[in-house]
């Protein structure tokens, strides 16, 4: 038989072992397998740890635990952490008896919990998604473990949190999608307003930074408490919690004067073990600071700690904070429904992260649920790989003259890169139009008549396209195309396309425009021949 209960002291050998059984000698989170540890957190009230008893061997053949007050004090945030069930245990029910028991003791303590899952394998978010837990995110690289690995983010509400949840949120349009898509996938109508033109923050250095010290918290903790409703970055630790604390979690904050005054602080958190780190507050006294702290903290999660990962939780009330975010290379990687309270409401933040890592999606195994959240995240990461060479291919193809820079990478997050290795055929004569392909590096070779009989018309060259006329007017090609060599292209799909002009009709314009101009054009060609043939 099977007894689910909580945690006690004399169980942490236990507990270690089964951490030992399951995950070897060097599991990333060394903690489990420190008995002083592990007995703390039996004691902790933010802690809750359950253990899985085999009643007639009186072994330890599971755990699981839930962290409480993640958010700021009085959030009512938890994470559902690690489930694991010793291998002797498995095809018992443990895990479901597991995950039954978190749910009845948390349920009353929480507005929002959260999973982070592993995605080397797709069991854990497949029991995430079936206990009403719903896909939120997508967090490449997050996790060290005997490499880099990525996390899939569920969440699930609790209680009143949807009831006090604030509407009509402010999202950049490199968040907008996944935002909406995060609100479907939590059953919330999605209720989120595009905005493209509030601009990030001033880009200013004039500013003395200094790391904070003992005599300068309670000027801190002043500066702080005077702009308590403020806040636009969400974090589970602030500057109010203690200097004990902030060090014991390793916190710590960069503060900007001018003229010998404060200024602004910035507040992050390092973990040296995973190579990561959280912005967790920034407090300014106006909007001056705000991108030099940023980049201070970058720089130092760089020089100081040869990071990997930094991630930071924004209000998504915010657009010009998750601007500025993102002209620092943070990217849009999960959407939090009702994440922390603002006064008597709940506010939705958007978690951004900035990699110093290549996306590895080798050996990955994504649940269907956890598919297309991944998908969005991996295009955002994707399109702003692909701008800096788009930009300079699309002024030089007639369709899509005229877009602005800001349309461009509008245009920009709907590609995705593709390579081909040499003499793969890209399009065929007769088929449906569904892709475009601009070319950015390589060569395709454009084909008349079947394969026997097939002549060369021309080439397509790097900053050139194919299929975009086809595209627009879903004629099947009229010929055929393939590579002469190893090539990339951005390709765009047709219904991204055409979802892309039914949010963006400004594109929309330009695009039939410029294909009506070229039909035009042709049509006035073929009149000129008509009429020379006439005269002869």
């Amino acid at each position: 038989m099977i007894e689910i209960r909580e945690a006690e002291e004399t169980d942490a050998e236990g507990i270690r072992d089964l951490f030992v059984a399951a995950y070897g000698e060097h599991y990333a989170y060394p903690a489990f397998y420190d008995l002083r540890i592990l007995k703390k957190m039996g004691f902790e009230d933010e802690t809750l740890l359950l253990v899985a008893l085999d009643t007639k061997t009186d072994r330890i053949l599971g755990t699981a635990s839930v962290i409480f007050d993640l958010g700021e004090y009085g959030d009512l945030v938890g994470e559902f952490g690690r489930l694991v069930v010793h291998p002797d245990g498995r095809n018992r029910g443990i895990g479901n008896k597991l995950m039954n028991a978190r749910l009845e003791h948390a349920q009353d303590r929480l507005h929002l919990g959260f999973a982070e899952n592993r995605v080397s394998h797709p069991f854990s978010q497949m029991i995430s998604h079936r206990y009403g837990f719903a896909s939120a995110g997508f967090l490449p690289q997050k996790h060290s473990f005997e490499v880099r690995e990525s996390l899939a983010i569920y969440v699930r509400h609790f209680g009143d949190a949807l009831k006090l949840r604030r509407n009509n949120p402010h999202i950049i349009s490199e968040g907008f999608l996944l935002a909406q898509k995060v609100l479907t996938s939590c059953n919330i109508e999605p209720d989120c307003i595009l905005d493209d033109n509030s601009p990030g923050y001033p880009d200013e250095s004039d500013f003395e930074i200094e790391e904070m010290t003992t005599k300068g918290y309670a000027p801190l903790l002043r500066f702080e408490r005077a702009r308590a409703n403020q806040k636009e970055i969400f974090g589970p630790a602030r500057i109010h919690q203690g200097l004990f604390r902030l060090k014991a979690s390793h916190s710590q904050y960069v503060i900007a004067s001018k003229d010998g005054q404060m200024v602004g602080a910035i507040g992050y958190a390092t973990d040296e073990t995973e190579k990561t780190a959280t912005i967790f507050e920034i407090v300014s006294l106006d909007k001056r600071p705000i991108r030099h702290l940023i980049k201070e903290v970058i720089n130092k999660c760089r020089r100081d700690f040869d990071l990997q990962y930094i991630e930071t939780d924004v209000s998504a009330y915010s657009p010009s904070m998750q601007k500025t975010l993102l002209e620092l290379g943070f990217m849009p990687v999960g959407y939090l429904p009702a994440f922390t309270f603002q006064g008597a409401e709940r506010c939705d933040a958007m978690r951004m992260a900035r990699l110093f890592t290549p996306i590895d999606m080798s050996n990955v195994k994504l649940f269907d649920a956890t598919k297309p959240i991944a998908e969005i995240v991996l295009q955002g990461f994707s399109a702003r790989d692909i701008l800096p060479r788009l930009g300079e291919a699309l002024p030089n193809i007639y369709l899509f003259e005229g877009l602005t820079d800001e349309q461009v990478r509008r245009l920009a997050e709907i590609c995705t890169l593709e390579k081909y290795e040499k003499e793969k055929e890209i399009v065929a004569a007769g088929q449906k139009s569904e892709r475009a392909f601009i070319v950015l590096d390589g060569e395709l070779e454009v084909l008349a008549g079947n394969d026997d009989a097939a002549r060369t018309l021309g080439v397509i060259e790097s900053g050139e396209c194919l299929g975009e006329t086809s595209l627009l007017s879903q004629k099947p090609h009229s010929v055929s195309a393939k590579t002469t060599k190893r090539t990339e292209a951005a390709v765009i799909k047709r219904e991204d396309l055409v979802e892309l002009i039914r949010r963006r009709p400004d594109i929309g314009v330009v695009l039939y425009k410029n294909l009506a101009e070229s039909l035009g054009n042709k049509l006035r060609d073929i009149d000129a021949k008509l009429a020379r043939q006439d005269d002869d």
